[in-house]
């Protein structure tokens, strides 16, 4: 299951009653933030905990000493990365295998607080004055923001920057980028961006988060997958020394031009952080049994219910610990890829949901730690729940006739077995909704009218999923269904994965707290179809869905993107181009003992990388001084 953590997305294509009776002027969400005045930081609806003069925020350790070495795995990625390997060093771009963190080697206009759910402050950027049409926005650059090489970080690369991403960058990127129409240098410290309107009033919330790369960098090169040479940087690392496809070091800049600024006190304090690439579990815990992996997330129930009886846990040298999970949307699913002609009918979708067992897997692989997973947005308030409100109504009833009649009662849940592995009465109800689907049974399978097998391929790329669904493709042959597992390498996944070639594929995602319509674009949007490396994983292509999320994008207060994401849910649920899997409510951190951190973990993220630091007395105590 790969997890990622996502930056932006794009906007809609206006639609029929629904689109005219939600869609409001770009700005009309931002209409508590003034025009015209320079502003310290953004919000969705216009609130900020932190003023103008704040210190530092409030979750960081401004004391936290700064040395040593933190070797970890982390567990979620973005764009092009991937935890198994990696063959350029461009994170940017759709193409190629990126190694986790580069990200961390870019400073952006503004970088969010991960103790509100959407506020963002300036970084290179001490402020940002909006336009009165609320399309453009100023933002004045720090004089002292340099890159790596000592060279000024201007105006003139943050606005290539942006032309750059909107032209050739990873669609976590460009997406957001649809409607900027110029970014223009005013002169060496002055940025304009100019939208055409048609933006999402929130956009710019994605868009400021994104990284400023140097135009003299790559202008001498090229801006491909190709790159094994170490783009110039900004930020408080840089790319040391690396392995391609094995590991990479990121070294701590000692003359950081931010180091003081109140978005970056009291993080960013470890001198080295290093990532190893396993492609093997048991590889990586072994690694991490022998003190060389020093903090981990461990996804497989087995090993975190037997597997930590090692000596240094007996010792005391390895905490296990379990940390709340943030307050986001968080979706892990299997996509059924509706580009191939035999999944677009939703009876066939919901025939094989209904093959999955949740209650035995959870039993015989999980030991009764997952919860199974319902919605789009789990862990939420944006998760549907019963029939729809009045106001839910109000965005779905235009659609009527577009959208799945379950969508209009109770909130589409997946079915609940006997737990037996083979729970006849459910897998009787499946090979009905095939026949009714056209799919006829010939033999041990069933086929169309040209007499065709109705086949599914799931695509792994872990030996744990091989186990984790062998029990799912028995029960789909057991209704006639040609099923498999395809397990393929890291960089052979990355690509059927960005290129769609696929029957089946699981993915978990997190969303951000106040979700954009960019966001949700890339998931679910008709135009993100046909992007490759989009998370558009099972070809949603619905008019009605593209009017839900302009809903989305459209919401005024919190109160209304509640409501709309909640229609938006239903309806997805309803079609079920996502099969929900499981969720768990908390990280399950393992780590060598000898770091401090915040007593008081945000809400909103939990980069450990950022805000943890080496204990000297903790370390020493353990043999690792």
């Amino acid at each position: 299951m790969r997890r990622q953590t996502l930056l932006p997305r794009r906007d809609f294509l206006a639609l029929g009653a629904a689109a005219t009776a939600a869609v409001l002027l770009p700005g009309r969400a931002f209409a508590q933030t003034p025009t015209g005045v320079k502003l310290h930081g953004l919000s969705a609806f216009g609130d900020l905990k932190y003023r103008p003069d704040f210190a530092h925020f409030d979750y960081v350790n401004v004391d936290a000493p700064q040395g040593g070495t933190f070797n970890f795995q982390p567990f979620n990625w973005v764009a092009n990365q991937t935890p198994l390997t990696f063959s350029t060093l461009n994170s940017f771009v759709p193409k190629g295998d990126a190694p986790q963190r580069t990200e961390m080697c870019f400073d952006a206009l503004m970088v969010r607080a991960l103790d509100e759910p959407d506020a963002v402050y300036g970084l290179i950027a001490d402020g940002v004055t909006i336009s009165d049409d609320r399309n453009g926005f100023t933002f004045s650059l720090r004089p002292q923001a340099r890159f790596h090489d000592g060279t000024p970080l201007t105006a003139e690369d943050a606005a290539f920057t942006f032309k750059l991403l909107k032209d050739k960058g990873h669609p976590d990127y460009s997406l957001s980028l649809t409607h900027l129409e110029d970014a223009v240098a005013v002169d060496a410290h002055t940025l304009e961006l100019k939208f055409s309107g048609k933006q999402a009033s929130r956009t710019i919330l994605n868009v400021v988060q994104m990284p400023i790369l140097s135009k003299a960098f790559y202008t001498a090169n090229p801006f491909d997958s190709s790159q094994m040479n170490p783009p110039l940087g900004s930020s408080a690392y840089k790319i040391g020394r690396w392995s391609a496809g094995a590991w990479i070091e990121y070294e701590r800049v000692a003359d950081y031009w931010g180091n003081d600024l109140p978005v970056n006190r009291g993080q960013n304090n470890f001198q080295r952080i290093r990532i190893e690439s396993y492609q093997n579990r048991n590889a990586a815990f072994e690694a991490f049994k022998k003190g060389e992996i020093l903090y981990r997330e461990e996804s497989v129930s087995r090993v975190w219910a037997t597997g930590y009886d090692f000596p240094a846990v007996t010792a005391g040298k390895v905490v296990k610990h379990e940390f709340p999970a943030e307050k986001v949307p968080s979706m892990q699913a299997t996509a059924v890829n509706q580009r191939r002609e035999q999944f677009r009918d939703s009876r066939v979708r919901q025939a094989i949901a209904l093959c999955f067992d949740f209650e035995w897997t959870r039993r015989n692989f999980f030991y009764g730690s997952y919860e199974r997973s319902q919605s789009c947005f789990e862990k939420s308030d944006f998760r549907a729940e019963g029939v729809p409100s009045p106001q839910e109504l109000t965005l779905l009833e235009p659609l009527r006739d577009q959208i799945p009649p379950e969508t209009f009662g109770e909130a589409v849940t997946q079915a609940v077995s006997n737990g037996s592995g083979r729970d006849r009465q459910l897998l009787g109800k499946a090979a009905k909704l095939l026949a009714e689907a056209g799919w006829k049974r010939s033999g041990a399978f069933v086929v169309n009218d040209k007499g065709g097998r109705l086949s599914a391929e799931i695509l792994v790329d872990d030996d744990a999923f091989v186990q984790i669904y062998s029990p799912w493709v028995d029960n789909m042959k057991a209704v006639g269904i040609d099923a498999s597992i395809r397990l393929v390498d890291a960089a052979q996944y990355q690509l059927r994965q960005n290129t769609f070639d696929y029957d089946m594929i699981s993915a978990a995602f997190s969303f951000s707290a106040t979700p954009t319509r960019d966001d949700l674009e890339t998931f679910f949007h008709s135009r993100s179809a046909s992007v490759s490396g989009s998370r558009n994983l099972p070809g949603i292509a619905s008019p009605a869905i593209d009017a839900l999320i302009d809903a989305v994008g459209a919401a005024k207060d919190r109160e209304g993107l509640t409501v709309a994401m909640r229609a938006l849910d239903r309806a997805l649920r309803a079609r079920r181009d996502w099969i929900p899997s499981w969720y768990l409510a908390n990280h399950r951190s393992a780590y060598w003992d000898m770091f401090g951190f915040p007593e008081q973990k945000p809400d909103f993220g939990f980069p450990v990388e950022a805000l943890w630091w080496v204990d000297k007395g903790k370390a020493a105590k353990i043999g690792k001084g």
